[in-house]
């Protein structure tokens, strides 16, 4: 994430960020007597005055990710909050969006139902969160999206500034309240016992999860090994029996969601678990050193499954292979490395193996990362100079079940960040969890990384995919129109996309987004002329030559009569951001980039403003025929030109 220097910046320290003018003041505590609003079941407003609470806030602008201490813009003095109700339906408008948004995970969802907007003020939105870890999260995750969404709600261009109030998370303690209902034997036995969330009620049989939380954890049943256990059962005499035999007894466990309720919300919304009833809530591991698990997210796209994977002759042995990686992790193929050409579906293959391991184990951790992502994340710690932040990268990467990293080719250009890793892969296979890489040459094939590199991705398996067959081509196509739910496409177009595009599924499913988009805007008829017409321009250049981002961000500056620097500055008018988005969407069709790699090359913005940016224009693509025009123009003029670089 790009980081500018303002006036009045915050500056990371040993306690955290503080600005010049002082660190931040204590959160205000609600006066006693004067009552706590619960709409929606959250707390009411913290008390104090905005410009105060904004000096010590960082104002995120989304889309280009500005931190800021003290904004060197005026602000309304003297400024209130505005009333309750107000503040609150915009935020439950934003929240309704934001479930829309396919890039915000549960987990985030959860976490943002426990925050609340306090106040808008100029073009700023002002949020409390509960917790440091969950403005951490929001900042480096959703930036973007969240963005987005308040400025959707509004009606206006809004940044975003949070704060923290860890009073989100206490139980209101006024006497005109009511009191919570009496804890009934059945829900003080639950959460007495953590193992009794693994009793099947119907039979009795405990349910014993494969892992732990924490590096060599094992189950008494393989004390030896430390492998995960595959689900097995037994009729218990007593819950207490039960937890004793698992070893998950009360004093192995040293954090508690009861102490930290935005952690259990984020569990079971991830889980697909029911609320507990009323009384402590059940426990689960915490990560070493006692952090809480807000911040952890396994990354996962939840588009990415086996049900939306397409199988074919080309990728049937690695969908296999990933599927038997998700149900015995670390037992069947340990790693799992998994190679071809870009836009082929070896990051869906990765996400794919998350969501069913975690369907399948409830209380496995996975992490999803992009080798840059991982390489952008070791050197902000090594660069803080701060012992905590590096112990941070460690636990964040070694206490996990499951590692899902892709695209681990771009390590070879960052030594440092390959030697890290090479020590994150051993701690994870001697203590046998899962990992699976995904990357577009096989090892023996990979430039830079040292033979003892090369030789650990081969210890397991490796798999190869290669371009889908026609028919395969076709049924892919034929599942994005049931998933998108856009209408019917006749089977003769979608034979016709798929013949004349054969090697990235990404322009593949981009042309039928164009075929789709011409028919809604001009109402032709759905068939092959219409797609004729849409190909045409589109494959009229592509003579295999490479595009690049550079190329694409010329172009696009150039068409809309901008410069290169305006197009990845931070520039915010209305121009210039439907520039850099259409930029964005068409290096996401084009080339075989990442999305953290897009960001880069678009002023360092963060990868979920690059999604963000990519599901707009799609959509825009159907409602406006200028952006359609716009799309398609800037195409054909971006294949010409890398054309001509070519000759």
């Amino acid at each position: 994430m790009a980081r500018f220097s303002l006036p009045g910046a915050c500056r990371d320290g040993p306690e955290g960020p503080s600005c010049p003018s002082g660190p931040a003041p204590p959160t205000q505590r609600r006066p006693k007597g004067r009552r706590r609003s619960h709409r929606h079941g959250r707390p009411g407003h913290v008390e104090g005055r905005i410009p105060d609470l904004l000096s010590t806030s960082a104002i995120h602008s989304g889309e280009d990710n500005v931190e800021n201490c003290g904004d060197p813009r005026p602000r309304p003095e003297g400024g209130h909050l505005m009333p309750e109700a107000n503040a609150d339906a915009i935020w439950d408008s934003t929240l309704s969006i934001l479930r829309r948004d396919d890039t915000v995970s549960q987990r985030v969802m959860a976490l943002l139902t426990l925050s609340r907007l306090m106040a808008v003020v100029a073009d700023t939105a002002l949020l409390a969160v509960p917790s440091t870890s969950a403005k951490e999260l929001i900042e480096n995750r959703i930036a973007g999206s969240l963005k987005a969404a308040l400025s959707e709600a509004t009606g206006k261009d809004l940044r975003f500034a949070v704060t923290v109030d860890e009073s989100l998370l206490l139980e209101g303690d006024d006497e005109d309240e009511a009191p919570a209902p009496p804890l009934t034997s059945s829900s003080t036995a639950r959460s007495a016992h953590p193992v009794d969330n693994d009793v099947d009620s119907s039979t009795g049989d405990v349910h014993t999860p494969p892992f732990r939380r924490g590096r060599g954890s094992v189950l008494p049943s393989e004390p030896a090994s430390g492998r995960p256990a595959l689900p097995s059962s037994s009729t218990p005499d007593s819950a207490a029996s039960a937890a004793s035999r698992l070893g998950r007894g009360e004093d192995e466990f040293h954090g508690s969601a009861a102490d930290d309720p935005s952690a259990y919300a984020g569990m079971s919304a991830l889980s697909g678990a029911s609320a507990p009833s009323p009384g402590p809530a059940p426990r689960r591991p915490a990560p070493a050193g006692g952090a809480s698990p807000l911040g952890e997210d396994s990354r996962l796209n939840s588009k990415y499954t086996f049900d939306t994977f397409v199988i074919g002759s080309s990728n049937r042995f690695a969908q296999a292979a990933a599927s038997a990686v998700a149900e015995t992790p670390a037992k069947a193929y340990n790693p799992l490395f998994i190679y071809g050409g870009s836009g082929l579906g070896k990051t869906h293959l990765l996400h794919a193996v998350g969501h069913y391991a975690q369907s399948l184990y409830p209380d496995v951790v996975v992490r999803y990362v992009n080798s840059e992502e991982f390489t952008n994340e070791f050197i902000n710690s090594v660069q803080s100079g701060q012992f905590g932040k590096a112990q941070e990268f460690q636990r964040r990467y070694r206490d996990i079940d499951i590692l899902l990293i892709d695209d681990i080719q771009f390590l070879q250009r960052a030594p440092e960040t390959m030697e890290a890793f090479f020590h994150t892969f051993n701690t994870l296979y001697n203590s046998d969890k899962q990992i699976v890489i995904t990357s577009d040459l096989p090892p023996k094939e990979l430039g830079g990384f040292e033979d003892r590199m090369r030789s650990r991705f081969e210890m397991g398996l490796m798999t190869d995919v290669q371009p889908p067959d026609l028919e395969t081509r076709i049924a892919i196509l034929r599942k994005k129109v049931a998933q998108e739910n856009t209408g019917e496409v006749p089977h003769e177009v979608l034979e016709y996309i798929a013949s004349h595009i054969a090697t990235n599924i990404r322009e593949l499913e981009g042309a039928l987004i164009r075929v789709q988009a011409l028919h809604s805007l001009s109402r032709q008829p759905m068939d092959v002329t219409l797609a004729e017409s849409v190909l045409k321009d589109l494959l009229s250049h592509d003579d295999g030559a490479q595009i690049t981002a550079s190329t694409i961000i010329a172009q696009t500056a150039t068409y809309f009569g901008l410069s290169v620097e305006e197009i990845v500055g931070t520039g915010r008018s209305r121009r210039l951001v439907s520039a850099r988005q259409i930029g964005m969407y068409l290096c996401r069709e084009l080339t075989d980039m990442p999305l953290i790699r897009i960001g880069e090359e678009f002023g360092g913005r963060d990868h979920t403003t690059v999604m963000h940016a990519n599901k707009k224009i799609s959509e825009l693509m159907k409602e406006r025929r200028a952006i359609f025009n716009q799309v398609t123009e800037l195409t054909a003029r971006i294949k010409s030109s890398s054309s001509s670089a070519r000759q």
